[in-house]
């Protein structure tokens, strides 16, 4: 039987300190929760920070085949390994790819006193 995809995790959730993403890298965070593995990604910009669920629209799969790995080789745009879909990190547009006009599936997160949570 295969786990249930999560596409949500309920707010409070500390994820670590914000250093634990270089600014402009992004990050992979699998959560457990009583339903099963929530899989997400956040990435880095400054203080701001961009969260999304890890699965492309396109095709429904995970978008990084390495850890950590979600941006293009500039570290401009958001990139999906699988298909070469191209998402704009601060709206998750699909922005170039086999999936244009779609977007990624947001996760809130937020930088509390210099920790990162879920909202």
């Amino acid at each position: 039987m295969s786990e249930p995809w999560l596409g949500a995790t309920p707010a409070g959730i500390r994820l670590g300190p914000i250093d634990l993403i270089a600014d402009g890298g992004s990050r992979n965070f699998v959560i457990e929760l009583r339903a099963g593995r929530f899989h997400g990604f956040v990435v880095r910009r400054g203080a701001k920070v961009y969260g999304y669920v890890d699965r492309c629209p396109h095709m429904g799969m995970p978008l990084a085949h390495g850890l950590d790995d979600y941006l293009s080789p500039d570290g401009h745009l958001i990139e999906c390994d699988w298909h070469g879909a191209l998402f704009d990190i601060a709206s998750g547009t699909c922005v170039g790819g086999p999936c244009a006009g779609a977007a990624l599936t947001r996760w809130p997160v937020a930088v509390v006193d210099g920790q990162l949570t879920t909202a």
